[in-house]
């Protein structure tokens, strides 16, 4: 997907003194083409070109524009001429006469030698292609054919590559690259060549060279891990069968499954398993003051180096942790001094993204100004920590969260923060990305949640956050105030302006208001930092003394089960990896471990009684299942049914009455957990699923 960069853009005529070109009108033999180029805040140092493909530059030249002064040897040399084109300046030049059908190149030159001016290629008034100059010296190759009528792309496939066992949903976007507004589309996918799932999307309005982003009806839904290849394409663009180019209708990809990660949070707190500590990572390894860690959906294991303020933080990622073939691989960006200043954590998205957080309060270094916040990057080898011919490797940084203590992810480039100046927690959605190294914010989208008061204890202790993605809270470590905190985040009313920042243009700024949250965990803490979840369980690190307590967060306040005394002070980040093993980070001796146990204990949902409010039945049952209030104070908020792993598969919100009636005979048979909230207290009841 080409990332375009939004600047202030001025329109300005074609100049003389900045463009060559050879057209006296076109012929029925040629096509129009026009370039539009959109400098950066130094326009000075473009330079471009277009001549025949297999031509080089200032060879047989059709159209030339930018700083004549750069010319084709110039990439690089930084001589710093100021003529050409003004700075964050969008410019159209022509039209060009080229020949119809034959290929030509776009040749991109720039004098400091890292890019920065974006091109439009319009051909017969349709913006055919897009380029980003991003090096010194650059080649696009263009074919002068205008587009035809009919041309839908498949543009990208959004399902992730690394996946859980479970309902998947097939997503994506369509480019329509014809003259024509697509009005409707087939969407087909097939796993392993197996049966074509196919529906028609009606009613679209899919203008020329726009995109639209679809999800397939049809869920798939794989029950065996494994690797699959999963085909998806379009067809059938309003009704007229093929369409002009059937290569780009279609996207093969493979998909990883995994089994879901086993619930053994019971293994650490029974007194019939032995604990062994298993060192991952060391100084030897490059881990330096490490204050998080977290998973790749692909199940490498990567760590966060705090820094210094100088350097800026790094990072270290394990392929195949704990295993006799571990490998490490450290890495620090280019700019991490702005982009990742003294990070206090990390997490990962589906999509292979991940977002750090900034501990500091000007991310520039002594300009007094609040300008820092999360930090998007890609996993991508190829791309984190590489040159990007830009400013570092980031895709996306926002900035209005000084002493940032801590990031969640919650779906695809949406992260939350702890908020440690204005003391609260706000959601980041950094939108589309802008590309490695460039600098447009303005899609990004920020709510910030100010009843949610929130304090740390210094500049030095992460203040971690998760989101259980089954239920939608989101749990925070507030360890100024030595407790946990839930937010329901599907709860509030958007509306109203923060006093706080911007300091950026943004699409969105917003507060929060009227919701649903409440303190999980205040008693027993001394310097809460890391935090996971999984099922009914949190798992809670104390930095002070090195202990990780496990709750039961299906009680409110959640009950503490158990303690794992690793007498190890200095833990923050704190993770339950792909295997159901606890890992922490050890700031204090710049370690990694991961906690083995040396025999698996399944979890048990403790069912709380109810029967003194609630009547359930039939029980067992075929599916459809009834619940009476034996009082008429007895009322639900919301149900959630649990299967035997302690997994989420259905639930409703309950608004009124005192009858519940729910079918559930789409579920297998077996044994199923009733989990009832009334909005104070949440209790469970078992029942059993049959034929």
């Amino acid at each position: 997907m080409i990332h375009k960069m939004k600047k202030l853009i001025f329109i300005i005529p074609l100049l003389l003194s900045g463009v060559t070109d050879l057209n006296a009108g076109c012929t029925s033999e040629e096509v129009e083409v026009y370039i539009i180029i959109t400098t950066d805040t130094y326009g000075y140092e473009t330079y471009w070109e277009i001549v025949p493909f297999s031509n080089s530059c200032g060879s047989n030249t059709v159209a030339s524009g930018g700083n004549f002064n750069v010319g084709c040897n110039g990439g690089g040399a930084q001589e710093q001429d100021k003529s050409g084109y003004a700075n964050n300046t969008t410019i159209t030049e022509g039209p060009f006469c080229l020949t119809d059908g034959n290929d030509y190149k776009l040749i991109a030159v720039d004098d400091w030698g890292e890019g920065g001016a974006s091109y439009v290629i319009n051909i017969e008034s349709y913006p055919v292609y897009e380029f980003d100059n991003t090096s010194a010296l650059e080649s696009f190759v263009i074919n002068a054919v205008a587009p035809p009528a009919i041309d839908g792309a498949l543009e990208s496939i959004s399902t992730p590559a690394n996946l859980l066992i479970g309902s998947i949903k097939i997503t994506g976007e369509i480019k329509n690259i014809g003259t024509t507004t697509i009005t409707s589309a087939d969407l087909n996918y097939s796993v392993d060549n197996g049966t074509t799932k196919t529906i028609t999307k009606e009613g679209l309005s899919i203008e020329p060279f726009t995109t639209y982003d679809f999800t397939h009806s049809t869920p798939w839904e794989p029950t065996v891990a494994g690797a699959y290849s999963v085909k998806i394409w379009i067809s059938n663009i309003n009704g007229k069968g093929q369409d002009a180019d059937e290569e780009n209708d279609v996207i093969t990809m493979e998909i990883i499954i995994k089994e879901p990660i086993p619930d053994i949070t019971q293994s650490y707190i029974v007194d019939s398993v032995t604990l062994s500590y298993e060192t991952i990572g060391t100084s030897s390894d490059n881990v330096n003051t490490p204050r998080d860690l977290d998973f790749h959906p692909d199940g490498d294991l990567w760590v966060i180096n705090k820094g210094t303020e100088n350097s800026g933080g790094s990072t270290v990622s394990f392929k195949n942790p704990g295993e006799s073939n571990q490998t490490s691989d450290y890495r620090q960006d280019g700019n991490a001094w702005h982009f990742m200043s003294l990070p206090s954590g990390i997490a990962f998205s589906d999509n292979g993204n991940f977002a750090t957080s900034t501990s500091v309060y000007d991310a520039n270094h002594g300009t007094g100004s609040p300008f820092t916040g999360p930090a998007l990057w890609s996993s991508d080898p190829a791309i984190y920590a590489q040159p990007s011919g830009g400013n570092g490797s980031h895709l996306d940084m926002l900035h209005v969260s000084p002493y940032c203590m801590g990031i969640a992810h919650e779906q695809d480039n949406v992260f939350w923060v702890f908020d440690g100046h204005s003391n609260d927690v706000v959601r980041y959605d950094f939108g589309e990305d802008h590309g490695p190294g460039n600098s447009d914010h303005d899609d990004g989208k920020i709510r910030r949640y100010p009843e949610i008061s929130v304090d740390r204890i210094d500049d030095h202790i992460s203040s971690h956050l998760v989101l259980d993605k089954v239920n939608k809270w989101l749990y925070v470590i507030d360890n100024g105030n030595n407790r946990v905190l839930g937010l329901d985040i599907n709860s509030g009313t958007v509306g109203g302006t923060p006093s706080f920042g911007p300091f950026e243009t943004l699409a969105e700024y917003t507060n929060v208001t009227g919701v649903d949250w409440k303190v999980i965990v205040d008693n027993g803490l001394v310097e809460p930092s890391g935090i996971d979840v999984i099922g009914s369980r949190l798992i809670v690190s104390d930095h002070s003394n090195g202990d990780i307590i496990i709750y039961n967060k299906s009680t409110s306040p959640a009950t503490e089960l158990g303690r794992i005394k690793t007498g190890d002070p200095g833990i923050m980040g704190v993770v339950i990896g792909p295997d159901g093993r606890i890992w922490y980070a050890n700031a204090t001796d710049s370690k990694i471990i991961k906690i083995e146990v040396s025999k698996e204990v399944a979890n048990t949902i403790n069912e709380v009684p109810n029967k003194e409010q609630f009547k359930l039945y039939p029980n067992p049952s075929t599916g459809v299942i009834h619940l009476s209030a034996l009082s008429k104070n007895n009322s639900l908020n919301k149900i959630t049914v649990l299967d035997a792993l302690g997994r989420s598969v259905y639930s409703s919100k309950i608004t009124t009455g005192q009858e519940y009636t729910f079918d559930l005979t789409h579920l297998p048979t077996g044994y199923y957990y009733l989990k009832l909230d009334n909005g104070h207290t949440i209790s469970t009841r078992k029942f059993i699923k049959v034929d």
